[in-house]
């Protein structure tokens, strides 16, 4: 690992290119990531994730994907299942708090045992945002709920399922994104709130879950922190809030480089990432041009970067021996549609 580049990458399609065997094996991302548009027959998706560990030499590079259920969820019939959005799981929860902690767990359990037999091994997911009336619909039903404390309870449910199905879970998108009245896809979002209405709304999922091993930035500038820069190339909130209010110090990882909420080439994305203090810079649409750009200013994994990647992966492979059969029936008395 310690010859790896600290950064995740995407590819184009279902199977490397030429060149992308050739990129990769000169530049060695830590991880990679999968979106739709790689996503083919399962033995398609293993042969995928196969060759990028060969790439790079490493068995145990991490591959992540966005498999959260509801709208986000890369892998879909007859790969894996339509599966509920949090909001669902948050219903259930609201309804009778042992019977939704144990849907959360089951949910991510599910993700776990759909992913490991791909060979993916690490999920951006549980979603800790909490959103308030009026933001913007990106976090929407992705979100548990709309009190910190429920979102917190599912959150940890759902992380622990991933890691007893052996997979990484990253924690998104910290310090909150619920209260973004712009899609970070499109846009930089502003967030004017005071700063003791951010510790007990938006910060605090992520304070009471601040020991899991990775997570992901949020593309949102806070302007009762840094009016200038968003947290994902903000010092002053990944050294002050992130690593010291938050107490997270675990992995960090940005969110995607090729998202229109971070301005300058991808250069200076990249080198305002890494200034800033994350660990690891993530570009996930493939584009070879914009790829070379992130690697061309991203240096090994070294250090407490080294030392918190290190750690992220010793939960990826540790699986329970609890029968997929089992978990898929008892989920099913929650939500039938996905039995």
């Amino acid at each position: 690992m310690n010859e790896s580049k600290a950064m995740i990458l995407g590819c184009a399609g279902k199977s490397l290119t030429a060149d992308e065997v050739r990129f990769f094996r000169d530049e060695r991302p830590w991880g990679f990531i999968l979106f739709a548009r790689n996503i083919g027959e399962p033995a398609e998706i293993r042969d995928l994730v196969a060759s990028m560990r060969d790439c790079v030499g490493r068995d145990d590079a991490p591959v992540f994907v966005d498999q959260e259920g509801g709208k986000v969820q890369r892998l879909r019939p007859p790969i894996a299942p339509n599966y509920p959005a949090g909001a669902s799981v948050g219903e259930l929860y609201r309804r009778d708090r042992g019977t939704g902690l144990r849907a959360s767990w089951l949910l991510a359990r599910l993700f776990a045992y759909d992913l490991r037999r791909l060979g993916i091994t690490a999920d951006c997911m549980p979603v800790l945002d909490v959103p308030v009336e009026g933001a913007n619909d990106v976090i929407g039903s992705r979100a548990y709920g709309r009190d910190p404390r429920s979102v917190a309870a599912l959150g940890r449910a759902a992380a622990e399922g991933l890691m007893a199905g052996g997979v990484l879970p990253v924690m998104k998108h910290i310090p909150g994104h619920g209260r973004a009245t712009a899609d970070s896809h499109l846009a930089l979002p502003v967030v004017d709130a005071p700063l003791e209405a951010l510790r007990v709304h938006d910060f605090a999922p992520f304070k009471a879950l601040n020991d899991l091993p990775m997570a992901m930035t949020a593309h949102v500038v806070y302007t009762a922190i840094d009016p200038d820069r968003p947290a994902t190339t903000s010092a002053k909130v990944i050294q002050d809030v992130v690593r010291g209010e938050i107490g997270f110090d675990g992995l960090l990882v940005s969110d995607d480089t090729s998202m229109k909420a971070l301005s300058g080439d991808f250069l200076e994305k990249a080198a305002a990432i890494l200034a800033a203090g994350c660990d690891l810079v993530l570009h996930c649409n493939g584009v070879m041009e914009e790829m070379a750009g992130i690697a061309s200013l991203t240096g090994p994994l070294a250090g407490r970067s080294l030392e918190r990647a290190r750690r992220a992966l010793d939960v990826v492979g540790r699986a329970d021996e609890t029968e997929e059969a089992m978990v898929r029936a008892e989920f099913a008395n929650y939500f039938e549609a996905v039995a």
